[in-house]
């Protein structure tokens, strides 16, 4: 009986809480943050040591892409792990927060969830314990946020800004439960403002011209010849950070910055004035927005190396895998453009970088393709919660681990809806293999084919090759076969030609920069 009694009283006695032993999730991501602006992917541009780190301390995604390249959408497609058709922002649409996300899904399965930086959704985050995000786009200099409780102000530099957040969350977060952070940047996106620091660093730095730089255009009837996204016509001088005569009114100064001047007058080095025109400013012009862009870029690198710093010297790098990535590819130069939307591959492809104990092994580079839908079902795998069949992506555990399945993808479909739009890209879908590309501009019915073996750079189509009609056929059929397997059925676009005959074999070039 005294057994008894105290098997009973020892029965009484309360117990703390088991610990919930998995891991936290810091997911970093910046706006417009090109794959080759960072060094640990061959970058001669810039040095991102910070960034570099991560790489060498986990896994660098050699072959990382998204499925459609402009902001509001990557973000969609981020939270939901569907193409847009399927998570309703094809384009700028306003976010439905009804739907299920990763945030809302992390939240029920007992992660604390928490939002920071930059959302551009149109709509309030759900899912989240606590929010606080950017208006809109956001700005650089002393950024207004918005919280549940209403707008507060800041003073200081929006990337200084968000880490610190960002800091003061890892300080502060809830103990009894893992996270879930979105730490999620505005830099490097237009209009490119640096902080003093490193706007100092890059001030006189000049940076060579990419190969493709004065690209003709020549053989691509749909795409490039037609946007307005050139380094050398389509800078204002708002992005060229020109100073209005000060005799303008505020409206007048406004209308004069949003111009793209055809004529630019400088001081030379040696005191002499000089006004540039054509090649010479097209030059100049790069070397003023690599200089600013870079020097964004740096912030972000900077800001990513005190949040691993913090990390390591409070134990949470012990717990805590932290992945880094952008919202879409950039152009920095080639093809003569800036900007992204186009499935070629300066905007297709982003930076990932993964890094967690027992995640990723050190040093690690993996070649598999992976896709922006990829990152959701990566976090719920990592909470160990299911993962819904309506998630259009994989769980990159496999890959982590060094065991990738079999039947991983070695092909995939994209799509860019925005058509008319800003810079007057048009719209179009495509597929993406281990070796060629097959784009499709349907409202123009023209195709660009493009053998990335041989042409990585993507300068000659081969779409109207009579000697690569059979591969054009091959990859047109694969097009629609992938596009179906994605439940993109859409009736507003022209219906993809299948018989293999419709649609033009000609290249037709209309305009040249």
């Amino acid at each position: 009986m005294l057994g008894v009694l105290v098997l009973l009283a020892l029965a009484a006695i309360p117990r703390p809480a088991q610990k919930d032993e998995r891991p936290n999730i810091l997911f970093i991501m910046s706006d417009d943050h090109a794959q080759a602006a960072l060094s640990c992917y061959g970058s001669k541009l810039n040095s991102t040591p910070n960034l570099d780190r991560l790489a060498r301390e986990g896994l660098r995604f050699e072959n990382a892409f998204v499925t459609n390249s402009i902001c509001t959408p990557g973000r969609a497609t981020v939270l939901t792990g569907k193409y847009g058709h399927r998570n309703g922002v094809p384009v700028f649409n306003r976010f439905d927060g009804s739907q299920p996300t990763v945030a809302k899904m992390l939240q029920a399965s007992g992660y604390y969830t928490r939002m920071i930086g930059k959302w551009h959704l149109g709509s309030d985050p759900t899912g989240f314990d606590a929010w606080t995000i950017l208006p809109g786009q956001g700005v650089y200099m002393d950024p207004s946020f918005l919280t549940p409780a209403g707008r507060i102000e800041t003073s200081g530099y929006v990337t200084d800004v968000i880490t610190d957040m960002g800091l003061e969350f890892l300080r502060t977060r809830p103990q009894d439960k893992p996270f879930f952070l979105m730490l999620h940047h505005k830099a490097p996106h237009r209009e490119w403002t640096p902080d003093a620091k490193n706007r100092e660093r890059f001030r006189d730095q000049d940076f060579a011209e990419p190969a493709t730089f004065h690209d003709d255009y020549a053989t691509r009837p749909a795409a490039l010849p037609e946007n307005r996204q050139t380094v050398a016509h389509d800078l204002t001088r708002r992005d060229l950070k020109l100073v209005a005569p000060a005799e303008l009114d505020a409206e007048a100064r406004r209308a004069w910055l949003d111009v793209e001047p055809e004529e630019v007058e400088i001081t030379r080095p040696d005191g002499i004035k000089a006004t540039l025109r054509g090649e010479e400013l097209a030059h100049w012009k790069y070397q003023r927005f690599m200089q600013d862009y870079l020097a964004c870029v740096q912030g972000v690198d900077d800001g990513v190396g005190r949040i691993l710093d913090y990390l390591d010297q409070s134990g949470l790098a012990r717990t805590t895998v932290v992945f880094y990535t952008s919202d879409n590819g950039f152009f920095l130069g080639e093809h003569g453009l800036y900007d992204k939307r186009f499935m070629y591959e300066p905007s297709l492809r982003v930076p990932l970088l993964v890094r967690g104990p027992g995640v990723a092994k050190p040093g690690t580079v993996v070649s598999q393709f992976t896709l922006n839908i990829d990152y959701a079902p990566t976090f719920l795998a990592l909470a160990g919660a299911g993962i819904p069949a309506e998630i259009q992506g994989r769980s990159l555990l496999p890959l982590l681990s060094g065991e990738p399945p079999a039947d991983w993808r070695t092909s995939f479909y994209y799509r860019y809806y925005h058509d008319p739009g800003d810079h007057d890209t048009r719209a179009h879908y495509g597929l993406r293999t281990l070796s060629h590309k097959l784009i499709y501009y349907w409202k123009m019915d023209a195709w660009e084919l493009f053998d990335l073996r041989a042409d990585p750079d993507e300068v000659l189509n081969l779409a109207g090759d009579p000697a690569q009609r059979e591969t054009l056929e091959s990859l047109r059929a694969e097009l629609l076969r992938a596009k179906q397997a994605v439940g993109d059925d859409d009736r507003f676009a022209n219906e993809q030609p299948t018989d293999g005959v419709d649609g033009p074999f000609d290249a037709k070039p209309t305009r040249k920069h």
